[in-house]
Order: structure tokens, then C-alpha cells, then sequence
């Protein structure tokens, strides 16, 4: 039994300017598969549909401002503005986290992961929007809450496979080794666990949708730590 209160989705409405007429994609979109009966019970579902959503909003959103870009330039604006850092951005900067339900043992979690956490949820709340209100409302929302990151930087960005591959072999390491370790889940919604190998550096693991996403995960990881231990 889903355990978000009406306060609760008030208060979430308000934040995302929309009025559910099916609060229960609400209430299942704040909902962590650590606090569901089930994982059909979970947003993990509605996290699958909000992924897509977002790639196909992100999309129109590039190709119609950047006229000018060639298709590797919106690649890399695209992998930018849909990555984990950025869903979690948003939802962090809206006050997502304090909505998320969770059992009390992950309550607690690590900064990489309330990251994760804060973009699943991201993630499952644009599915929700784009069932309850279509896709005119979440692309409105994405519009306005993704502006931000949209205009943070003229240059087109580079994807963090990209950035890591040149550091590397700036760095004399040869290009980085991505190996599948695990796939889980469900067919619906399946989980790919990749594990990034850099001469030196050791393994580091990262986790996706796809095998690319897993890759590209694990090279943000990578990345994230190398700039924090600077």
C-alpha cells in the first residue's frame, strides 16, 4: 500500500505546476522500490517511460535552437541535459528529495547515491506528467525546468566518455576498458552494470538503462572523483 500522504502530493503539484487527475501516478512516481510491496508497485516503470519522454523532449528542444550544430555537437548537448547529474540537478533545485519515499534503511545514503536517487525519481515523476497531462504538459515542463542547464554553456559539452577517453590518452593511459558485469531486471526495465577499467586508476563501476547509459555512468563516476580528489 502506498504510503505518500495528500499533503504530500499537494505540495508536489505545486512544485511541478500540474493538478493530477490520477494522483496514484503520483504517489507511485515518489515512490522507491525500497518502500513498494513490489517493483510493479515501484516508480521503476514509470521512471522507463520518463526516460524516453525526456530524450524525446530534449531532442526537439536541441534540434530546433541549435540549427547551426552538427549531429555530433547535439549528441553531446543531448547526453548532457538527459545524464543522472542533471535529472538530479533539477530535482534537486525543485526540493524533490524531501517527497521521495523510501524505507528508512536507505534513508541514508551515500551522495552518489541520493543522486541516483533524486534522477530515478526525476525521471518517474516527467512519465507521470506525461500520462496524466500528455505531452504538451511535460514538455512545458521540461521546457522551463531544463532551461537553465540548456543555456549554461554555448559550447557544446562533451559526454563524459568523450572528456575521460581524452584524458586518458592525454595522459598516457590508452583508451579506458568498459566490460558488461551484470544485467538485472526486469525486460521492461532492465539494468546494465558496467565496470570501467583505466590503467592505474583500478575499476570503477556504473549502472544504467542500457549498456551505454551503464558506460557512461561509470565514466561520470570516474570523472566526478578524479575533480573531487584534485
Amino acid at each position: 500500500m502506498n504510503k505518500t500522504t495528500s499533503k504530500t502530493t499537494n505540495a508536489v503539484e505545486k512544485i511541478l505546476g500540474h493538478e493530477f487527475k490520477d494522483v496514484s501516478l503520483l504517489e507511485t512516481a515518489l515512490t522507491h522500490s525500497s518502500a513498494a510491496e513490489s517493483h510493479l508497485n515501484s516508480n521503476e516503470r514509470l521512471e522507463f517511460l520518463g526516460d524516453r519522454v525526456l530524450g524525446v523532449v530534449i531532442a526537439q528542444i536541441l534540434y530546433d535552437k541549435f540549427e547551426n550544430e552538427n549531429e555530433g555537437s547535439l549528441a553531446r548537448r543531448f547526453a548532457a541535459l538527459t545524464s543522472r547529474d542533471a535529472l538530479a540537478d533539477v530535482a534537486g533545485s525543485l526540493g524533490i528529495d524531501g517527497f521521495i519515499e523510501t524505507s528508512p534503511a536507505d534513508s541514508a545514503t551515500s551522495k552518489r547515491g541520493k543522486q541516483t536517487l533524486l534522477a530515478d525519481t526525476m525521471e518517474a515523476l516527467l512519465g507521470a506528467l506525461f500520462l496524466d497531462g500528455g505531452l504538451e504538459v511535460v514538455s512545458s515542463f521540461i521546457t522551463t525546468n531544463w532551461d537553465k542547464l540548456l543555456n549554461s554553456d554555448i559550447n557544446p559539452p562533451k559526454d563524459a566518455k568523450t572528456e575521460l577517453q581524452e584524458w586518458t590518452q592525454a595522459n598516457g593511459l590508452g583508451l579506458p576498458e568498459y566490460k558488461l558485469v551484470k544485467q538485472s531486471g526486469p525486460d521492461h526495465a532492465p539494468l546494465f552494470t558496467i565496470a570501467l577499467a583505466i590503467s592505474g586508476h583500478g575499476k570503477h563501476i556504473g549502472k544504467g538503462s542500457s549498456r551505454r547509459n551503464g558506460e557512461m555512468d561509470a565514466a561520470e563516476t570516474f570523472l566526478r572523483t578524479l575533480k573531487e580528489n584534485k
